[in-house]
């Protein structure tokens, strides 16, 4: 790279603080002094072609390390979710990967978004943007509890712990079913309780806030949740009985949340053993 950097100052540079830029990034960057769209554009189109960048898809791309082919270069997920979209932010059961929290791995990086997107793979990797729910959707952050944290030479933006534990409370099926969803969350010592009801009333759904609630209430001693906690909670639940999970699997109804609780999810019979 040495030679494109004696004719384009700066270049190693923007490259070396950025393992995953956008194309709007790079010409911003190389068209304040002057020059050309064409030229900027030129450029990174010889870079791919030696091999120096990895074009992940239309206007994204990874910067490869010497000495690693760019065919079989892997650039770290959480930077290309974040740089997808402007507003892009890891979520569900990636952001608890991302914060070391995930019981399973998966190949499947999730990011929140305003808007619908297709799902593509790159390098073995299923990115699949999850439109924010309508309640959140226009809000700064949809709602808050979002965080930029400095990860692999760049920035991601990510869920809090608090707010993924409602998001997947919310939607489920982003998490990979109860018992995934359980175990994950059962590993975090500590959840600030305060910003959880705070994101379960935002979402504005009863069905959440009472399976928020019966998940902080089946772990109040672990997670010292009081009945202010819980009574916040509860005040708020569905008038009807409502089923835990959306396929109304059977189970037994759970006071004060006026939910069917599956009795695998319960009693949490996974734990035992056989």
């Amino acid at each position: 790279m040495t030679a494109q950097n004696d004719k384009f100052p700066g270049l190693r540079d923007f490259f070396a603080a950025r393992p995953v830029f956008t194309h709007a990034e790079f010409v911003a960057a190389h068209t304040s002094d002057g020059r050309s769209l064409n030229t900027s554009n030129n450029l990174l189109a010889r870079q791919v072609a030696a091999g120096r960048l990895a074009r992940v898809k239309r206007g994204i791309y990874a910067t490869v390390p010497y000495g690693v082919k760019s065919k079989i270069f892997h650039p770290d997920p959480y930077l290309v979710a974040t740089h997808l979209r402007k507003d892009a932010v890891v979520a569900h059961h990636s952001a608890l990967s991302f914060h070391g929290h995930a019981y399973s791995v998966r190949w499947r990086m999730q990011y929140l978004t305003a808007a619908r997107v297709r799902p593509f793979i790159f390098r073995g990797m299923e990115y699949v943007g999850i439109q924010a729910s309508r309640s959140v959707r226009d809000l700064p952050e949809f709602g808050g509890g979002v965080l930029v944290r400095p990860h692999a030479g760049g920035k991601v933006r990510v869920t809090s712990l608090e707010r993924t534990l409602v998001d997947l409370l919310h939607s489920p099926e982003q998490g990979g079913g109860w018992e995934e969803i359980w175990r994950s969350l059962e590993s975090v010592e500590f959840f600030n309780l305060d910003m959880i009801i705070k994101h379960a009333f935002l979402l504005g759904s009863a069905l959440t806030i009472a399976r928020v609630g019966f998940f902080l209430d089946q772990h109040r001693e672990e997670l010292m949740v009081g009945d202010v906690h819980l009574d916040a909670l509860a005040r708020h639940v569905p008038s009807q009985p409502s089923y835990l999970d959306r396929r109304r699997e059977q189970g037994r109804l759970v006071h004060p949340w006026n939910l069917i609780v599956p009795e695998q999810v319960l009693h949490r019979l996974w734990e035992e053993p056989g």
